[in-house]
């Protein structure tokens, strides 16, 4: 790999990394708040509801950003064969014209004689 490819790469995970945990204290604090909201609960009562609520809201993301993933796979194959059937066409317009106007430049080089 180019050392711009590696360091581009090594920048998305580090991105990643603290984007995810970011959503993981995210999914903390609001259990945190859910369970305040319930002031009858025990301390061990108010871990487990709190463990569960960010493992639910944690497999939550995980499971959005896994169908957001594959449909930007998805999408960019559908835009690279749209390109590619864009890049085709331009070329054979620009063969046809390029070989029109030399047909007509031969034609009046002819006629010209």
């Amino acid at each position: 790999m180019k050392p711009d490819k590696e360091s581009t790469r090594g920048l998305a995970q580090v991105e990643g990394y603290l984007l995810w945990n970011a959503e993981v204290e995210q999914a903390r604090r609001a259990a945190r708040r859910f369970t305040d909201a319930l002031p009858w609960l025990t301390t061990a009562q108010r871990d487990d509801v709190e463990r569960v609520y960010v493992a639910d809201r944690v497999e939550i993301c995980r499971e959005t950003l896994t169908r957001i993933a594959g449909r930007a796979v998805e999408l960019r194959g559908e835009y690279t064969a749209r390109y590619d059937r864009l890049r085709a066409r331009c070329v054979l317009v620009s063969v046809l014209t390029v070989g029109t106007v030399s047909g007509a430049c031969a034609a009046l080089a002819l006629i010209s004689r």
